[in-house]
């Protein structure tokens, strides 16, 4: 497991052993709350054991048109840039806050008729269709409670593991000559500052950052979602035991090979939405976050009372959700269907388009079509043997040298009339361009990307090189407006020749899969446009370059005769539907 996960699990543990003793350091101030214009404000104080200051952590909690209601929290220091970074590090001070950029479309609207009343140590917000749904914010310490109806479905932090890893300066804790010794931490610091993982150490600029969040579905059993793992739909226990798990769900965008089956472990895809379900009644919340991310889930069961006259025992699940950086910023749906939820959740991240008719169809896809010939008689040979399909695939051997907006001149002399041949019997042909652009003399395109900066950085802010299936490779940083363009223009007819109105697209290997990185992918102080961290945007990473992609397709038509791109995607977020 991650530090950072194994901190939070151990920060609960401590939590959890010292039982009605114990006390969330986390207190709204209620001298800050401020309800308007549908949305409650506050400051949120991070009591320090040491007696300093207190940590100040800025609360929004807006309650939207939809219904649905959404709590952010940000830490002050690091978003006025009041930090020092380690190493000289020119990496952003603030907690990375663009993710809605790329993975939000809609639904954002707030309710301003929606007001807030305050007394007894806590705030109390109606809001939702009919004003059916309450929230409750206790003071002190920090909670909020869901209600729909009179009925409470969702908790935040009952269970007082809400974590906040506030910034502070590295403490050089050995002793010098002559000197006292330095006090002992506190804390276990081990994993606060460096972590190596095959070879690659992670410098961590910015120190400890992570957060967690303790989220309880009162009366509901089970949990779906937070894809993509190889498990049962609903989401088993990860605290060991009887069919249980013993490490929590992953949440890491990464190139797994031969992935095992039945466990956390995480694969191509992550979306950290999460829906709970009984008869008659679902609910969700979603975090947007794209750094790494773990989910621990218990299921705690009361036993009927004997004397209950033959009402059963009911189930809590219990789920401490954690991230490696970024805001928590959980949207909250209240259901009280699995359509509603959908509906709210699409209205955020988007509708998935109608597919094309092709895309229903049959899909041929081999790596060893490594000729036009072999496509043509491949084609020819399922016709023989009438056998339908819409669409062949052509992996990088279609490339001259795995260079992307190629074609390999001695085995692919002539793509268009290959193209004419499948389009004679209504045929479409898919492509594969990943991000991994080779470094080699005399390409244009990687001349361009390296002149014009518009790859991904490493931690020094110059160009990152890696490897992957063209040999040494830089990537292409698809948070970057003018990479943006750049990408768009390369898939222009007149560009990228040999492609044709029938030619659609395979993004692959977009987690990104780095064959020399630590777990197959980048190294997370990586730097991004903007100087974020590859840290915090990890798992959006490879949303934004099928973005790309999707946008490059259409611009590539005349806007009078566009047609629906058909992009498929191997890394996804939320969004990415």
């Amino acid at each position: 497991m991650s530090g950072f996960c194994t901190r939070n699990r151990a920060y609960a543990d401590k939590a959890t052993a010292s039982g009605s003793s114990w006390t969330s350091p986390f207190n709204l101030d209620p001298k800050s709350i401020s309800t308007k214009k549908g949305q409650l404000t506050g400051v949120v104080l991070k009591t320090l054991p040491d007696g300093a200051a207190p940590v100040r952590l800025p609360l929004t909690i807006s309650f939207l048109q939809s219904g649905v209601a959404r709590v952010t929290v940000d830490e002050e220091k690091r978003q006025k840039g009041e930090i020092e970074l380690r190493h000289g590090s020119p990496a952003r001070k603030e907690r990375y806050n663009e993710v809605q950029d790329w993975a939000i479309v809609g639904g954002l609207t707030v309710d301003q008729d929606v007001a807030g009343t305050t007394e007894k140590g806590e705030t109390i917000v109606k809001y939702g269709p009919n004003n059916n749904f309450k929230a409750v914010i206790k003071h002190s310490p920090l909670a909020i409670d869901f209600f729909r109806g009179e009925e409470k479905h969702i908790e935040f932090n009952s269970k007082g593991w809400l974590n906040f890893e506030h910034w502070r300066p590295k403490v050089d804790r050995e002793q010098k000559e002559g000197e006292p010794a330095p006090p002992e931490p506190s804390e276990d610091e081990s994993t606060w500052w460096e972590e190596s993982f095959g070879g690659n150490t992670d410098t961590k600029p910015k120190g400890p950052e992570s957060i967690g969040l303790d989220i309880t579905f009162p009366g509901y059993e089970h949990v779906y979602g937070v894809p993509e793992h190889a498990g049962p739909l609903s989401l088993k226990q990860t605290r060991g035991g009887s069919g249980a798990y013993e490490q929590p769900y992953r949440l890491y965008n990464s190139d797994v090979f031969e992935y095992e089956m039945d466990t956390p472990m995480t694969l191509y895809g992550a979306i950290p939405l999460m829906q709970a379900h009984r008869k008659d009644s679902t609910v969700g919340v979603f975090w947007l976050n794209a750094a790494e991310m773990w989910i621990d889930i218990v299921k705690a069961k009361t036993t009927s009372n004997p004397l209950s006259l033959g009402i059963g025992g009911t189930t809590d699940t219990q789920t401490h959700w954690f991230a490696e950086s970024g805001l928590l910023d959980v949207f909250v749906f209240l259901g009280p269907t699995p359509k509603d939820i959908v509906q709210r959740y699409s209205e955020l991240t988007g509708f998935s388009q109608l597919p094309q008719s092709f895309a229903l169809g049959f899909h041929q896809c081999r790596w060893n079509y490594v000729t036009d010939e072999d496509v043509k008689d491949v084609d020819r040979k399922f016709d023989k043997s009438k056998i339908p399909y819409d669409v062949i695939w052509l992996d990088i051997e279609y490339t001259e040298g795995k260079k992307y907006f190629t074609w390999d001149k001695d085995n692919f002399p002539n793509p268009l009339g290959m193209q004419q041949h499948l389009d004679a019997h209504g045929r479409k042909l898919v492509i594969i361009v990943d991000p991994h652009i080779k470094n080699e003399g005399n390409y244009p395109v990687v001349d361009t990307l390296k002149a014009e900066k518009l790859g991904i950085n490493n931690k020094e802010n110059n160009i990152f090189e890696g490897w992957c299936w063209p040999g040494s490779s830089y990537w292409i940083d698809a948070f970057n407006p003018r990479a943006l363009a750049w990408w768009k223009d390369l898939f222009a007819y007149k560009n990228f020749v040999g492609t044709s109105p029938t030619t659609f697209l395979w993004n692959d290997m977009n987690e990104p899969s780095v064959f020399n990185g630590p777990e197959t992918t980048m190294p997370k102080d990586n730097l991004h446009f903007g100087n974020w961290e590859h840290r915090d945007v990890h798992n959006v990473n490879g949303l934004t370059f099928v973005n790309a992609t999707y946008e490059a397709l259409l611009a590539r038509d005349d806007p009078k005769h566009q047609r629906r791109p058909f992009v498929l995607t191997r890394s996804f977020y939320a969004g990415s539907q």
